[in-house]
């Protein structure tokens, strides 16, 4: 109990929805990628934008009330469960990408430019994690 006392506050818990989100967009960029040359495929989509609303709602709720679990919502595509993980379901409808001529709208230039602001996002979120737990651990074995 006393650990997820330490783990469970600040912005570990957001740090971990973020990474969960992160990992759920770069499957979702894979698929998009996989499919481009399947005639009729209709690329997927994740709100980063929705996403980072309901984070910063879940962060405000938090505050306001410490010992409230950390839930995300963003309508339909990220919700949590009973359990604390993320459940993420990309929307099957894109917006802004052109159909072309076999049916599927999916931009690999748009692909790749996502991929690359996904992991730049996830790379700092795994750092700021990991220098979260290497406080603690320093804290732990009491060298700091």
């Amino acid at each position: 109990m006393f650990l997820s006392d330490v783990t469970d506050r600040g912005a570990v818990p957001a740090l971990v929805k973020t990474l969960a989100f992160n990992e759920a967009r770069l499957r979702m960029i894979a698929e998009n990628v996989a499919n481009a040359g399947t005639p009729g495929y209709r690329a997927k989509q994740l709100s980063v934008e929705a996403f980072q609303h309901a984070l910063g709602a879940a962060l405000d709720a938090r505050r306001r009330d410490p010992s409230r679990p950390f839930v995300v919502e963003s309508g339909r595509e990220v919700t949590t469960r009973p359990d604390g993980s993320l459940h993420v379901t990309p929307a099957e409808t894109p917006v802004d990408n052109a159909l072309f001529h076999d049916g599927t709208n999916v931009s690999i230039e748009r692909e790749m430019a996502d991929l690359a602001k996904t992991v730049m996002t996830h790379d700092l979120a795994t750092a700021l994690l990991r220098e979260r737990i290497t406080g603690l651990q320093k804290a732990i074995r009491g060298t700091v």
